[in-house]
């Protein structure tokens, strides 16, 4: 967990995709955010966490559905939302906070 907290200690803006392998929206979600990473390039960090195997990070942040987004800076919390987000959205949400 560590390194996760490293992660969302920069300036630079960390978007997290908690997710689960076995959820319909969840997949929905990857071309979303190679759409997003494609265009936003270093203003922001795209990872994504298996609430499966990282129950510690999943119980940390509250997350209790999938997927559910979570855009850290500065290691705060400043965005989130559950369910399937559009990429102009998060692209607008990211240029807005880098």
């Amino acid at each position: 967990m560590s390194s996760f907290n490293e992660l969302i200690n920069g300036n630079v803006p960390v978007l997290v995709d908690f997710y689960a392998t076995w959820c319909g929206p969840c997949k929905m979600m990857g071309p979303i955010l190679e759409q997003v990473a494609t265009e936003v390039k270093e203003k922001a960090k795209i990872i994504k966490v298996d609430v499966d195997k990282n129950q510690q990070a999943a119980i940390a942040y509250q997350v209790r559905g999938v997927p559910t987004l979570i855009l850290f800076k500065n290691g705060q919390q400043i965005w989130r939302q559950s369910g399937v987000v559009q990429a102009n959205q998060l692209i607008q949400l990211i240029n807005q906070n880098s």
